[in-house]
């Protein structure tokens, strides 16, 4: 348990509090007016997103480390950076993947060396090696990574919206339900269903990328 609180605590040096994935250009652009507007973008991601794509790769990553099956975790790294459709969610899965295996290597986990892979390790296949090496049980580790990502959506709405802290730790207590969804939904995923597109997130991210102000890396 507490390696999953080391791995998902804002003060890893993974600089993921950069990123705000779109969300600055839909706040910025008015899609996201209304109340619950921010709620519904945040758990339509984790729900047609995450749970087709990252959540999925994360439990195929954990068993291909497992058993020592390279070849399927650059694979899978592989269909991780294909699906990001635009340069900034690339580029972001980059540094964010590269910044934790810097960190892997320097605490010595093993087959965290960058020769290994065919290309840039997402964050993803990182993540799943340090749950495998710390002995993290699989389905708390997608819970862990879910959470993860909603914790720095919602600090950055924060600053964004902006969002109070208190109406910041509602939002996040009134998702939780969907973190867990998600990682259940993810479990039922095949292999040909892995990759399950958003073009909105993609337009947003795409379109924040000559955004004329921004806080926000993407």
């Amino acid at each position: 348990m507490l390696h999953l609180l080391h791995l998902v605590s804002p003060a890893l040096p993974v600089g993921a509090y950069a990123y705000s994935q779109g969300l600055e250009y839909a706040v910025e652009e008015g899609w996201l007016n209304g109340d619950d507007a921010l709620a519904d973008w945040l758990e339509n991601i984790m729900a047609q997103s995450l749970a087709y794509l990252d959540v999925p790769v994360l439990r195929r990553c954990y068993s291909a480390w497992q058993e020592k099956d390279l070849a399927a975790v650059n694979h899978w790294n592989h269909v991780t950076r294909a699906c990001r459709e635009t340069s900034e969610l690339l580029l972001e899965d980059e540094q964010l993947g590269q910044a934790l295996n810097r960190l892997l290597v320097s605490l010595q986990v093993p087959d965290s060396e960058p020769a290994l892979y065919q290309a840039t390790p997402c964050f993803v296949s990182q993540f799943a090696l340090a749950g495998m090496h710390w002995q993290i049980d699989i389905d708390e580790l997608a819970q862990g990574f879910v959470w993860s990502w909603l914790e720095n959506q919602v600090a950055a709405a924060t600053k964004i919206v902006p969002l109070g802290q208190t109406h910041a730790q509602q939002l996040l207590i009134q998702l939780m339900p969907a973190v867990s969804a998600t990682c259940e939904r993810a479990k039922a995923v095949s292999d040909d269903e892995v990759g399950l597109s958003l073009p909105g997130l993609a337009m947003a991210s795409c379109l924040h990328e000559r955004q004329y102000t921004r806080l926000f890396r993407s």
